[in-house]
């Protein structure tokens, strides 16, 4: 019995020290990431900071309405492909003087402010080609004047391409 007394007293003690150790710096054993304050849409902005402030300066803070996706595409030099809500894209690439913006071919480096202007100016004009951010709601179609519902017309739907059933003739009684 007494053995097993001092087993428990060791054990509690080995804990306690253990525990202390861990809540001396008040983290409880949390390292920084595995806390997120500011929940990103895109997690590579949150590993590249710079090139979360470039978007923001190119698009506005409002720019997540507007990329649909970012990815990185190669290591050296670090370039990144910018993927709009319309389906078009441009290139953000980072060197060490500063970070060019290639949109359609064409290099802007943003270390210049009118060139940076011209870069979105030329992100806008591609924004426009079709698409683009989702409203947030969409309004029902109310019909107007004499229409009415079936007045509209219905797309002709192809004959479905199931083979017939056979026929199974009913049992006759005897």
């Amino acid at each position: 019995m007494a053995n097993k007394q001092e087993l428990i007293d060791k054990i509690q003690t080995i804990a306690k020290r253990v525990y202390t150790a861990k809540t001396k710096d008040n983290t409880l054993g949390i390292t920084p990431d595995d806390v997120q304050l500011d929940n990103e849409l895109f997690p590579i902005l949150a590993k590249f900071p710079t090139l979360k402030q470039v978007i923001i300066n190119l698009l506005t803070k409002q720019y997540e309405d507007f990329i649909a996706d970012i990815y990185w595409v190669a290591p050296r030099p670090t370039t990144f492909k910018i993927v709009l809500a319309n389906k078009q894209y441009f290139y953000l690439i980072y060197t060490e003087r500063s970070w060019i913006a290639q949109v359609e071919g064409k290099k802007y480096y943003l270390l210049n402010l009118p060139e940076e202007e011209r870069a979105a100016e030329s992100i806008a004009r591609i924004l426009m080609y079709g698409g683009g951010a989702e409203p947030d709601k969409e309004e029902p179609k109310v019909p107007t004047g004499g229409e009415t519902p079936a007045d509209e017309p219905t797309p002709e739907t192809p004959p479905s391409e199931t083979p017939p059933t056979e026929e199974v003739p009913e049992e006759l009684p005897a």
